[in-house]
């Protein structure tokens, strides 16, 4: 029987506001956008690959490369919505969004997220998450946090330190030395990649924002309100979201260790 296909969308924008044009940043004599589309090619499960854009020079810069392009309207608050209106031109049963600003995703764990989908019919969506082993990104807020049930399933997403920890002293203390101790309380950071059945992404980006998405701005909290199953898989990577330029330099410095290693 042949599998439902899967088409994997990198929305990518120049006017991002903590940090204006990321998308084409130098990244090792590469722009940054070119690296996530290395990334998703690396992925056995995905058939076609786009970036979907509001601009001509990245663009330029994704067709220089041979990847194909879909130019979208500015108006988009997320990289979700800007996938979504790709979505409707295409017919492809599974839609990946893969994040523009993440040039180390995992490309093994798209190919996980899109053959859970394949498996788990009931499936809305599937997303990534990491064991955050660093006490300082459990009080980051651009870092997100997630909370899972015992099948695997988002119960929460928070930019708070969730879950928390009660006990004596103050609460870094105590996330500290539950991050020192085996098979203590773990903390998941977030990865915003995310595998959808194309008639769920586009039944989410017409939902109404609920209360607790308006509170953190997280636009998967909307999925969670409304119903939906968000299974997220754990990822042995280490991403890194590049939101400024010293989260550029922290890339520039993993894909040297790596170069450096092969």
């Amino acid at each position: 029987m042949k599998l439902p296909a899967a088409i994997g969308v990198i929305p990518a924008r120049f006017a991002s506001t903590r940090f204006p044009g990321k998308a084409l940043a130098d990244l090792g004599g590469k722009p940054m956008i070119e690296r996530v589309c290395e990334r998703a090619r690396q992925a056995q499960a995905l058939e076609t690959i786009l970036v979907a854009t509001d601009d001509e020079r990245i663009s330029r810069a994704v067709k220089a490369i041979g990847i194909e392009v879909c130019m979208t309207s500015a108006g988009h608050r997320s990289g979700t919505e800007r996938t979504a209106e790709v979505a409707k031109g295409r017919k492809e049963p599974i839609v990946v969004v893969i994040q523009g600003d993440e040039p180390l995703i995992d490309p093994n764990g798209i190919d996980r997220s899109v053959a859970a989908l394949r498996e788990e019919p009931d499936l809305a969506v599937c997303t990534l998450a990491e064991v955050i082993e660093e006490p300082e990104e459990v009080f980051d807020p651009n870092v997100v946090k997630v909370v899972l049930d015992g099948q695997g399933d988002a119960l929460y997403f928070s930019r708070s330190p969730v879950p928390y920890l009660r006990g004596d002293g103050d609460l870094e203390s105590r996330v500290r030395a539950a991050l020192r101790r085996e098979g203590q309380t773990r903390y998941l950071k977030h990865i915003g990649l995310y595998a959808f059945r194309r008639e769920n992404l586009l039944k989410f980006v017409a939902l109404p924002e609920c209360e607790s998405e308006k509170a953190e701005a997280l636009e998967q909290l909307r999925w969670l309100h409304a119903g939906a199953r968000v299974r997220t898989l754990l990822s042995p990577g280490r991403s890194v979201g590049v939101d400024t330029p010293a989260d550029l330099e922290k890339v520039l410095r993993r894909l040297t260790a790596e170069s450096q290693t092969h």
